[in-house]
């Protein structure tokens, strides 16, 4: 039968003390870029252990029920791990990205004005590499031409 877990994705990354700056530190200081690095290198680390999990538990769990069934409910568990396993490997790959920007001082920068994207941003969503206006305008953007 189906197992309960917890969401991967939303929980990870927010199990951190946030970062209080200084009264006139430098934006992106070398203390930043280690608390963002911490963060998401732990996040990777979460993800990895449930791709882990994953392959152990369909290892383990694999049986050929005789009730069609019972194999269609294990089939679609299986398939919405995987599709869940997917979504974690493309985020693996943006962590992974964003790592290399923090090594390469382009971190904490939006990618399309070059203004601070902010480390509350950052700490809500630690792949960010837009400010809140730029994204917010891609997504009408989007939106418009989606329909």
């Amino acid at each position: 039968m189906p197992r309960k877990r917890k969401g991967v994705l939303a929980e990870s990354f927010q199990n951190f003390t946030p970062y209080k700056p200084k009264k006139g530190e430098e934006y992106m200081n070398e203390a930043q870029k280690d608390h963002f690095k911490s963060i998401l290198n732990n996040w990777k680390a979460q993800l990895m252990e449930e791709v882990d999990r994953t392959v152990s538990h369909m290892k383990d769990e694999a049986a050929n029920f005789p009730d069609p069934a019972d194999r269609a409910t294990q089939e679609e568990e299986f398939s919405l791990e995987l599709r869940a396993r997917d979504r974690e490997r493309k985020l693996i790959r943006k962590i992974d990205s964003t790592i290399e920007s923090l090594d390469s001082d382009d971190y904490g920068f939006c990618n399309a004005c070059g203004i601070e994207i902010g480390i509350k941003r950052l700490e809500a969503r630690p792949t960010a590499d837009q400010c809140i206006d730029c994204k917010t305008l891609d997504e009408i953007k989007e939106k418009q031409q989606s329909g």
